[in-house]
């Protein structure tokens, strides 16, 4: 199948193994559609909407999303090396497996994703949003999180040495279940910390 036009909708197509290198998609919405082993290497979107598409093992290296929306879709061991992301949505999609960095993400959506043991080593995810997301066991070391929307996100055993919260919502974090060694945090973020280890905080 070739690219599809500009404005088209698509439900519940098998695009599997298609190979779009290079392609430009703008404005195209797939909803349940699998991308399995599809060739997506420099693929741009603009102002696509995935939704619900399964894109396991597609290779997107060096692709470039600018406003698109991926929706509870799976990126089982996808291939998202050099990806950039700009503005988009990704809320409550899933990562398992992924090869996620290098990458480029800004004023992006990462709410309810799932990024368990993910890579995410030394990105700059500044000011983006990641409420609710599952960070269980992610890398974490050297990210730039300062600004970012961390308000109930599960980073039990998350590795963050070096790691930047500074500015971060982190509003019913679990201060108790990760290390904060050699972790940049702020003096809000310090008394959350102290308290949730017991600590009486005075005025």
């Amino acid at each position: 199948m070739r690219p599809p036009e500009s404005g088209t909708e698509h439900e519940g197509l098998d695009l599997a193994r298609v190979d779009w290198w290079g392609a430009e998609l703008e404005g195209v919405t797939f909803t349940r559609c699998r991308f399995d082993d599809a060739g997506l290497e420099e693929l741009v979107t603009r102002r696509c909407v995935f939704d619900q598409c399964v894109l396991t093992g597609v290779r997107l290296g060096g692709s470039r999303h600018l406003g698109s929306a991926f929706l509870s879709c799976r990126f089982d061991r996808a291939r998202l090396f050099d990806v950039t992301w700009e503005g988009c949505k990704l809320t409550g999609s899933q990562f398992p497996g992924a090869e996620l960095r290098p990458m480029t993400s800004t004023g992006s959506d990462w709410s309810y994703t799932s990024l368990r043991g993910a890579d995410l080593s030394a990105l700059v995810l500044t000011g983006q949003r990641f409420r609710e997301a599952d960070l269980t066991d992610a890398d974490l070391r050297g990210t730039d999180l300062s600004h970012a929307d961390l308000d109930r996100a599960r980073l039990q055993n998350a590795k963050l040495r070096g790691a930047d919260l500074r500015g971060a919502r982190t509003d019913e974090v679990n201060w108790r279940a990760f290390e904060l060694t050699g972790v940049r945090i702020d003096l809000m973020q310090a008394v959350q910390f102290a308290a949730a280890h017991g600590a009486q905080v005075a005025d």
